[in-house]
């Protein structure tokens, strides 16, 4: 019996998704479980797994597009069994799809006077983007075949024309910035396989990181870059945020002499010690929230709901837009605990390996720029939370003692908050807090 494949909600933010990569060809066999494609949901880049055992009869989505979540995206079937009416039951959808997409682009075009704009080659996997310099000119986009050509090196390839390689070497090869099509395999039929990447690796061969969009520069007079699904979540999440809410902001300097001893009293002590200035931020933000639930809230509308635990959201920066990943509990953890979590999982955002269940559920946020040198900022804050706290960069400043003056290292902090849960009156509590935990940190170790 055919089985339908579908974009599957694969986070529980997700509206639709970008098929990155099939790992499957038309006419393999494929099993219950098994992967078959790679999906760039609004926050990670995740495997969409066969519902069926079978055959991949049919891919009704190229790479690099995007469809809807519940949108069929391929069939398994028997080898032999008839898929033409599921086949015709998409083909209205996908029309749809390409016409509002059509529309979309003449829209802008019209508007802004643009020649036609070609969607970039696979650019999550180092594949080149058509050349802004044929993007001016009007080129016509090149078919799906054109896109998987041969690559100079000569690379064996399957039915799909994709490089033949295994989906570990292929992992690898995208958390190293790889290009697999640049590498020699030493596989069965010239397969490119594990050992292979490493050797590649080794050497330095193949070593293309994915170039930034906005970082290629031309000729051109611009060049435009489709929206990524975490660029599109970001949008909608801060225009549902700006707008709608009525934000006022405290701004409170903090001084950070006893928090700079005591890191550097735990750096002596031990590698297994040593903890940053954003570490000792975190506890004590978490610690803050224990004893403020009317910041650590949530706003829904006809209720605010207050916890009982805090879950810490950090914001991290990534070169496909801004993730927050949750350190939960965090008020309970000690600061090497804290430490560790933190470094691991702004490791697994950077990467694009974050689970779902690890940038959801946090119930206040922090956003840190002091490590750009920014003195002082305003964060939006992510709905539902009723509050968000924007932490600049750690200078020394010269205070008045005993007649003279001093020079002591100090913090500025801008805490966002949703008038509609908190007063001002209520964060300033919650800063005053802050304010005794980090200028005397011991509190936190007690």
């Amino acid at each position: 019996m055919a089985t339908k494949v579908v974009m599957e909600a694969l986070s529980p933010t997700m509206e639709e998704g970008r098929l990155v990569k099939w790992l499957k060809n038309e006419g393999d066999a494929v099993k219950t479980g098994e992967p078959i494609a790679e999906v760039e949901t609004d926050k990670a880049i995740m495997e969409l797994v066969a519902r069926a055992d079978g055959v991949l009869r049919k891919r009704l989505v190229n790479e690099g597009e995007a469809r809807p979540v519940g949108q069929l995206v391929g069939v398994i079937a028997g080898p032999d069994e008839n898929i033409d009416a599921l086949i015709a039951d998409a083909a209205p959808a996908a029309t749809g799809a390409a016409t509002a997409a059509d529309q979309t682009v003449a829209s802008t075009q019209e508007s802004t006077g643009a020649p036609p704009v070609p969607r970039p080659a696979r650019e999550a996997h180092g594949e080149a983007s058509t050349p802004p310099q044929e993007k001016q000119q009007g080129a016509p986009p090149a078919p799906p075949q054109a896109a998987q050509a041969q690559p100079a090196t000569g690379q064996p390839r399957g039915n799909g024309g994709q490089i033949r390689s295994s989906p570990l070497a292929r992992r690898i090869a995208s958390e190293r910035g790889m290009d697999i099509g640049q590498v020699q395999g030493s596989g069965p039929g010239g397969r490119i396989i594990k050992r292979d990447i490493e050797s590649a690796a080794a050497t330095g061969a193949a070593a293309a990181a994915r170039p930034s969009p906005v970082a290629q520069r031309s000729s051109a007079d611009f060049e435009d870059v489709p929206l990524t699904q975490i660029r599109k979540t970001i949008a909608k999440r801060l225009s549902e945020s700006i707008g709608p809410i009525p934000t006022f902001y405290l701004t409170a300097d903090f001084d950070l002499e006893r928090v700079s001893e005591m890191r550097a009293a735990m750096a002596e002590m031990g590698d297994e010690f040593k903890v940053s200035i954003n570490d000792i931020l975190l506890k004590a933000v978490a610690t803050a929230l224990s004893q403020h639930p009317e910041v650590n809230a949530h706003w829904l509308g006809d209720r605010i709901r207050y916890y009982n635990r805090v879950h810490l959201g950090m914001a991290v920066a990534t070169d496909d837009g801004l993730i927050v990943p949750v350190i939960f509990d965090a008020n309970t953890k000690r600061m090497s605990e804290i430490s560790r979590e933190a470094k691991e999982l702004a490791k697994r955002a950077r990467e694009r390996k974050l689970k779902p269940d690890e940038y959801t559920g946090s119930t206040f946020s922090i956003s840190n720029l002091g490590m750009f040198g920014i003195d002082q900022f305003t964060a939006i804050i992510n709905p539902p939370e009723v509050g968000i706290l924007a932490i600049g960069t750690a200078r020394d400043v010269l205070v008045p003692k005993d007649g003279g003056t001093v020079a002591r290292k100090q913090m500025r902090v801008t805490m966002s908050c949703d008038h509609r849960a908190v007063d001002g009156a209520v964060g300033a509590r919650f800063l005053q807090t802050l304010r005794r935990l980090i200028e005397n940190p011991l509190m936190l170790v007690y």
